[in-house]
This record gives C-alpha cells, sequence and structure tokens, in this order.
C-alpha cells in the first residue's frame, strides 16, 4: 500500500476510533430526544436506492447498543484497544482497517437485498419496505467493533486483560473464543430465512477486513509500518551482498559440495572461464 500512502496518507482521520465513539454519542442524544428519526438513518438499501442516500454515511450514528454502565466500558475498552492499534500500525493503516470494515458492511448489505430481491421475485411476491427496514438494522457497526477486538488479539498475543475485572486472560485465548462464537452465530443464524440472509452477511461483510488482514499481514501483525520496512530492507540488503560460490569441474563435473576437500583453478591457456578440480588441472585437453 506504499503508493497509496504516499498519496493519501495525508487525508488519514487521526484519533479514529474517538471521533466513531463521537458518532455513537450523537446516535445516543437522537435516541433520547428524536428517538422517531432513527429509523431513516439506517444503513437500508431499499431507502438507499430510492433516493434517501444519505444513509450511506449516517448508519455510522447507530450506536451498536442501548447505553448503560456495560456499554460505557466497553466503548472505553474499544477506545484503548483502537488507540493501541493505531499506534502501532500507523494511522494510515489503520484507518484502512476501518475504513474498509464499513465498505465491506455496505456492500453486504446490497448483495444481502439482492438475495432477498431474487428469492421475492421467484415465488411471485413483491418485496417488503418494512421488512428491509427491520432486517437492514442489523448492518451496524457492531462487528466492525469486533473486529478491533479481533485484530488487537492477534497484534498482542500475550497481552492479559482481566475477564470480570479479576481474572487474567491473554488475548489470544479471548480472540480464539469469540472467533468460535461467531462461527456458531454464523451456522446457527436467527431462525427466520429472510433475516438470516441480513444476519450472516452482515456478519460476514464487516468482518472481512480482519480475514484480509489476518492473510496479508501474517508474520509482521506486530509490526509498525517502520519496522515492517526495516526488515523488508535489510532481507533484500542480506539477498543482494550473499552469494553462494559453487565450483564446478568442466571434466568430471564434481563441484565443492560433492566433494568439500576438492580444489578448483582456473585455466589460463583454456580460450574461456574453464574450471577444473586438481584432478583435472593439469592432465586437460586445453580448449581453443
Amino acid at each position: 500500500m506504499s503508493k497509496f500512502e504516499r498519496k493519501f496518507g495525508k487525508y488519514a482521520v487521526r484519533n479514529l476510533s474517538l471521533v466513531l465513539i463521537a458518532c455513537y454519542m450523537v446516535g445516543y442524544v437522537i435516541q433520547l430526544f428524536a428517538p422517531g428519526i432513527q429509523s431513516l438513518l439506517t444503513l437500508n438499501p431499499y431507502a438507499i436506492l430510492h433516493g434517501q442516500i444519505w444513509r450511506l454515511v449516517t448508519w455510522v450514528l447507530i450506536p451498536p447498543s442501548s447505553l448503560d454502565l456495560f456499554t460505557i466500558i466497553m466503548l472505553l475498552f474499544y477506545y484503548s484497544v483502537g488507540s493501541s492499534l493505531e499506534r502501532t500500525w500507523g494511522t494510515y493503516r489503520y484507518n484502512v482497517y476501518m475504513f474498509s470494515g464499513m465498505l465491506y458492511t455496505i456492500i453486504g448489505s446490497f448483495l444481502a437485498y439482492g438475495i432477498y430481491w431474487a428469492m421475492a421475485s421467484a415465488v411471485g411476491t413483491q418485496v417488503s419496505p418494512a421488512v428491509v427496514q427491520s432486517a437492514s438494522t442489523m448492518f451496524s457497526t457492531y462487528y466492525i467493533n469486533m473486529s478491533i477486538y479481533l485484530a488487537y488479539a492477534a497484534t498482542f498475543p500475550d497481552a492479559q486483560v482481566l475477564l470480570m475485572f479479576v481474572i487474567p486472560v491473554k488475548m489470544k485465548w479471548m480472540g480464539i473464543a469469540y472467533a468460535v462464537l461467531l462461527l456458531y452465530q454464523l451456522f446457527t443464524g436467527v431462525g427466520i430465512v429472510v433475516f438470516d440472509i441480513f444476519y450472516r452477511i452482515a456478519l460476514v461483510a464487516s468482518l472481512l477486513n480482519f480475514v484480509i488482514f489476518w492473510i496479508t499481514s501474517r508474520g509482521r501483525i506486530s509490526m509498525s509500518p517502520r519496522q515492517a520496512k526495516r526488515r523488508q530492507e535489510f532481507r533484500s540488503e542480506v539477498k543482494r551482498n550473499t552469494r553462494i560460490t559453487k565450483h564446478k569441474c568442466a571434466i568430471c563435473g564434481r563441484t565443492d559440495e560433492d566433494d568439500p576437500s576438492l580444489e578448483f583453478r582456473f585455466c589460463s591457456k583454456c580460450n574461456g572461464n574453464y574450471e577444473y578440480c586438481q584432478h583435472h588441472l593439469f592432465t586437460h585437453e586445453h580448449v581453443k
């Protein structure tokens, strides 16, 4: 991503986790003072295709859960985790991770709507805007927040957290447990065909950024961009300066790998670079 970073890195949003939490605060204010407006902000592909294009952005304002003490603690935890990732990866890389999760979620919502539309057409029924509106609430930033959690567990597997504020647990075990839970939710669904489509696609789409991140970054997950660059430059320098010495006799074909005790010399009387072992250096016919 170096070319893109040089071109677009200056536009990266610093403290993106704090910006996302600020969006949630706006959403909670809307829930409190104007709850009727919230239905106009969700990622509803049917409404977007009918002119309500602001939903492509405003769905980020929808909080992942109701506001209570547990939610506040979790938001503070995700802010801490997200800030740590931003410091480790760099602002640009963290922005790419977060915004790609949002982009995949938007694409997933239209994919789910397309599948629902195809199913309705196959049985000769009309698409229900109310069903789409209800199902579209499953496309939120909840699983994007979970992708931050998984990325942190992959980046700092040996970091410890206090489960229930008492039990110390390493992040890698928490990440594995949550991954198993996600797989269980993916296969069980919610029990209603249409909602299952939206639910499963929402889950996969919003976590797709973590899957791509894991596949493309294994072995250098915990490195900052500067550290990864230094390691790559070091490997290139070592590869450039390392020369493999291999001698081969032009008569018998034996090499120094076959017999390390052999000595090899070039013949100054031969026309060309012909190398001979100690047994054929003085007995060969000179090449003219």
